[in-house]
């Protein structure tokens, strides 16, 4: 025997400018609107989540980007790669009471 899961449901009131609720009942048809309104909601909010997720994306590449054209970090970057943690700590407490002397 098979048990389908029902999801649970909410009722809510919306208010619309009658022009618009008529296009939604030419374009749904009588006692379909609710049906239309859930695949219209579901289609927007997906459509967000991807607009949201290539922007974040984009932002990534931007940032990855920007940091591979700064050739400083990268040579920091690998100056630090070739160290221990130790030795990161020291250099760090060396510039800093350097720069602290300055």
């Amino acid at each position: 025997m098979r048990t389908t899961k029902v999801e649970p449901r909410h009722t809510f009131s919306i208010y619309l400018p009658t022009s618009l609720y008529q296009k939604l009942l030419d374009k749904a048809g009588k006692g379909k609107i609710s049906t239309f309104i859930k695949a219209v909601l579901e289609e927007k909010l997906i459509t967000e989540e991807q607009n949201q997720k290539e922007q974040l994306r984009k932002q990534l590449i931007k940032g990855y980007q920007a940091r591979t054209r700064n050739k400083v970090l990268q040579k920091t970057l690998r100056a630090y790669g070739e160290m221990s943690w130790e030795d990161v700590s020291t250099e760090l407490s060396r510039r800093e009471r350097k720069n602290g002397e300055k």
